[in-house]
């Protein structure tokens, strides 16, 4: 018997058409329900997974190049320095822009919900939140501004030496992996009558300086990136709809939510490295307490190498202004005397000193903190305002301050 051809389903046999064969009558229903199931599942999951907790704003918006102003003995400006888009994590083997272009149009607010129900722990997506995390450990990138650039890249390699990791001075995977954030990166700061109270024009002679009664902050804004360890300019990044000329009583700004724990074991050792501009704190069995960028002197003659220590601290102190200081300096000469400038963030010396049995020579915070980690000082060391006051509640009189070349 001769067996039929197979034809495919629909072709024609004969005069007539081959019928294709159906199944259950329920099997059609059953599958479009799976597909719906399964389609549904997917979209959740891929939208889960791009949007995360809360998209970081520098992921949203370009980040300001930091500020290069070098002193007139800074020839050059490391590119390392210059700053980069703070979208990406960037490996330090690629080339950095040395210039980010300002947006034509004002960028979009970030989406933001303060409060921490709905956070669940998470490696940081990128610069700017790897700086947060940075400074929760003790390991400070100066002002944060979502850039990465050397001074980033030294507090990354000093996690990376303190938790024993490889030393790479990139943010790889396992870096990252260990750069665990259990809070949220941002929280809103809500402007009050007392901030306002705080604030205080900031004259540019030594005189007039020397006549307030205060040397406090002279801007919302200068007050509110400090009071939060950040950039201005990367505050204004997180908050593009705020006119900073305009901020009144209740304004709520989104900010860093920065934070950090004293040591669990006793300081014992100040080391300051010359060569790379950090200033790192161990505890008597050598373990890396904490780590800060640290500006030195332009002038290399000014720069101590060897062993010092520490001889007094000082929160909030009063600044001295000696003539005799500044003999290059026609105002100084001018005014022909010594003067006592008040205390407060915009102090020359900033907000702490700690002294150094140098004569001359200590290391304190500084009215321009995010300049700090470039060359720019008389001859003592410069930590940002936070940075200072954070190793001024720790040191003691007596301490150890080894000064590397």
């Amino acid at each position: 018997m001769r067996r039929r051809p197979k034809l495919p389903l629909g072709a024609v046999h004969r005069g007539h058409r081959v019928k294709r064969r159906r199944g259950p009558w329920w099997r059609r229903p059953v599958l479009l329900l799976l597909s719906a199931v399964f389609a549904g599942a997917a979209g959740w999951y891929l939208l889960r997974g791009r949007s995360g907790d809360l998209p970081s704003p520098a992921t949203l918006v370009p980040i300001p190049a930091a500020d290069t102003e070098a002193g007139p003995a800074e020839a050059s400006v490391d590119p390392l320095d210059t700053a980069a888009e703070a979208g990406d994590l960037i490996p330090i083997s690629e080339p950095v822009p040395t210039e980010i272009e300002a947006p034509s149009a004002p960028p979009p607010s970030p989406v933001f919900a303060p409060g921490e129900k709905n956070f669940r722990p998470r490696p940081p997506r990128d610069v700017f939140e790897a700086q947060i995390a940075l400074t929760r450990d003790g390991l400070s990138p100066g002002a944060i501004d979502g850039a990465w650039g050397r001074i980033t890249r030294n507090a990354v390699i000093a996690f990376q030496r303190k938790h024993g990791l490889r030393v790479t001075a990139q943010l790889d995977t396992k870096t990252r992996d260990a750069l665990l954030m259990v809070e949220s990166p941002l929280t809103t700061y809500e402007i009050t009558a007392e901030d306002f109270v705080r604030l205080r024009p900031l004259p540019k002679g030594w005189v007039e300086r020397a006549a307030l009664d205060r040397l406090d902050y002279s801007s919302i804004l200068e007050l509110v990136a400090e009071k939060h360890w950040t950039h201005p300019n990367q505050i204004k990044r997180l908050n593009p709809d705020i006119d900073w000329d305009k901020v009144t009583t209740g304004t709520r700004v989104i900010v860093p939510r920065v934070f950090r724990r004293k040591p669990a074991t006793q300081p014992a050792l100040i080391v300051i490295h010359l060569a790379e501009k950090t200033l790192q704190l161990y505890d008597a069995n050598s373990r890396l307490l904490a780590h800060f960028p640290c500006s030195i002197a332009r002038r290399v003659e000014k720069r101590p190498v060897g062993e010092l220590a520490v001889e007094e601290a000082a929160r909030d102190p009063n600044y001295t202004f000696d003539p005799e200081n500044f003999p290059d300096s026609a105002e100084a000469q001018r005014i022909g005397r010594k003067l006592v400038l008040p205390p407060g963030p915009n102090n020359p010396v900033g907000v702490a000193w700690i002294g150094l049995n140098l004569p001359g020579y200590g290391i304190h915070g500084t009215p321009e903190p995010e300049r700090v980690g470039r060359p720019e000082s008389s001859g003592c060391f410069r930590l940002t305002n936070w940075d200072a006051r954070f190793l001024v509640d720790l040191v003691y009189v007596g301490m150890r301050v080894q000064v590397e070349p």
